[in-house]
């Protein structure tokens, strides 16, 4: 049966409509039963090649030449790129010349087009699909990341008072400018990208008519666009807001910076993704020698975690149901059971100034308000292990899989997930299984993870997409890597901390090395936890010395006044 007819339809004779007609002119290209063979071939005005019917299309359609009338071209002249006849050959123009056999070329053609369309149906047009789908995917979401940016803004202006009003009023200015040329350039696109689809989806029918009309002539002059739709369009990256603390001297300076809105050209196809926040703070040089500021004891026999209340408090945790609350002065001001009566694994204090801890004996995290505990989340399947309070009034959590087999951070808005990020974009892993991974965001909003499992800090961006892997200073000879507590400072710089060698590991924000703090200058021993105060002094915790120690290791400006001063 014909596979351009369906098996309900009865195949005819065009000239007589006698039933199942076995015979089928080539070139004429219609159905022809015995008794009306000799009628066609009668009709000399036409050329004719008549074979069974299930032979049909398997005459080869050689191209007439354009010299010499009423002549077939059966062959190739290599040197002059043209079909040629024998009278052709014999007028001796092409004396010399490589001559090479039609149908032979036709085939090497053949190939080509179906390579062509081979990338056309499974690489280009689908790559094109996707932008477009991005692309309606970032203008669903744009209105809600204009939002957010005017309202960090918007934040910042109250509580900076009538002298940064104006800076207010120019960014807000800006972003509603950038977002008037990001959402043009973005239709801009989606114009070009919905044209570019419609001309790739022609381009596959014509070249599937090619291959199946077997045309010689339409082969021949086959010309491929794959180039040109290879060159996929530049990418329009997010703007971002960065706000920084205080300081009515530098007010300009210190307000925080609007990143440009680009577009870039990426040469392995176009991708749509929110960018990372860019910010510029004023730049607080390292120390040469950091210095041990306090320390306090909190009588832990194992001590966790630590995390500032303020400049003059810290919440601590450790091998023990009970959470305290201490001043610098090591005075103990209170202190909080847990609901359950088990060890909390993490601490964090909110944005509003809530305490909240993970407790995976029960799955949950918890919330402290007014030493009333309320459960905030509790998982199936999967067990909380670390915690960190974030922008917009989020906050990220670590977990487990109950077989330890697989990790992943989700970022929640009070009770509900908002955000999974467990695989890179080749769909492999981003965390090991081990349980063991503090979490913080960077004033970036970066997400980073000392995963111990992986001996390395893994730091994706806000979007979750991985943007590099820090596993050790490669010529510190101090042998393997295992991070634990992690935080991040004004500077974007990220703090972690290496039990296995007494030391803490500075990093910048695109995970190049620093400097170490470690036992030769601040006598450290077994650091594991880590929290930086508003003036980015680090407080750090030992794990079998029960201690905390406040650290400062860079220049800070004595002028610079915190949120509350105001």
């Amino acid at each position: 049966m014909d596979p351009w007819f369906s098996d309900q339809d009865v195949l005819l004779c065009d000239l007589c409509e006698t039933p199942v007609p076995p015979m089928y002119c080539d070139f004429c290209h219609i159905k022809l039963c015995k008794a009306c063979v000799g009628e066609h071939l009668s009709d000399l005005s036409k050329e004719h090649k008549v074979v069974p019917y299930k032979q049909k299309g398997t005459t080869p359609k050689y191209p007439r030449c354009q010299t010499h009338v009423g002549k077939l071209c059966e062959l190739h002249c290599k040197e002059c790129d043209l079909p040629v006849c024998l009278l052709c050959l014999a007028s001796n123009f092409h004396k010399g010349h490589n001559l090479l056999n039609l149908l032979e070329v036709n085939l090497s053609n053949q190939e080509a087009v179906e390579k062509d369309l081979d990338e056309l149906l499974n690489s280009i047009s689908p790559k094109y699909e996707e932008i477009s789908a991005e692309i309606q995917r970032e203008k669903t979401g744009l209105e809600k990341h204009y939002e957010k940016l005017t309202t960090v803004v918007i934040k910042q202006g109250e509580d900076w008072h009538r002298e940064i009003n104006i800076i207010v009023n120019k960014q807000k200015f800006e972003i509603d400018e950038m977002k008037t040329k990001h959402l043009a350039a973005l239709n801009k696109q989606e114009k070009e990208i919905t044209g570019i689809i419609s001309e790739v989806k022609q381009c596959i029918l014509d070249l599937k008519r090619i291959l199946d009309s077997n045309c010689v002539s339409l082969t021949s002059a086959y010309k491929s666009r794959n180039v040109e739709f290879r060159c996929f369009p530049p990418k329009v990256s997010l703007p971002s807001f960065s706000p920084h603390q205080i300081n009515t001297e530098q007010l300009h300076q210190m307000f925080g910076s609007l990143s440009a809105l680009s577009i870039t050209t990426d040469e392995h196809g176009y991708t749509m993704k929110t960018p990372e926040a860019e910010y510029c703070p004023p730049v607080k040089p390292l120390l040469d020698e950091p210095e041990l500021i306090t320390t306090i004891d909190t009588g832990y026999k194992y001590l966790y975690s630590v995390t500032c209340l303020s400049d003059e408090e810290i919440w601590t945790c450790g091998l023990d149901k009970i959470m305290k609350l201490y001043n610098l002065q090591g005075k103990l001001l209170k202190s909080i059971q847990t609901k359950s009566g088990n060890t909390p694994r993490d601490i964090e204090v909110t944005r509003s100034g809530y305490l909240i801890y993970t407790d995976p004996n029960t799955r949950t995290v918890d919330i402290v308000k007014n030493r009333q505990i309320q459960e905030v989340i509790r998982l199936q399947g999967w067990t909380p292990h670390y915690v960190c309070s974030i922008s917009y009034g989020d906050f990220l959590v670590t977990m487990v899989s109950d077989d330890d087999k697989q990790s992943k951070v989700v970022r929640y808005s009070g009770s509900t997930e908002t955000q999974t990020i467990q695989f890179d974009t080749e769909g492999k892993p981003l965390y090991s299984s081990h349980y063991l991974k503090y979490i913080s965001e960077n004033r970036n909003l970066d997400i980073c993870v000392a995963d111990n499992g992986a001996g390395a800090v893994v730091v994706v961006n806000q979007a979750g997409r991985l943007r590099f892997r820090y596993t050790g200073h490669p010529s510190n000879n101090k042998g393997s890597f295992f991070p634990l507590g992690i935080t991040t400072d004004s500077q974007s710089q990220i703090l972690t901390a290496d039990c296995e060698y007494h030391c803490i590991h500075i990093l910048d924000q695109d995970g190049q090395f620093l400097r170490y703090i470690d036992n030769c200058n601040c006598d450290l021993q077994f650091p594991w936890g880590l929290c930086v105060d508003t003036r980015d002094n680090i407080f750090v915790v030992e794990l079998n010395s029960g201690k905390v120690k406040k650290i400062k290791y860079n220049h800070v400006n004595s002028d610079i006044q915190s949120f509350d001063q105001f």
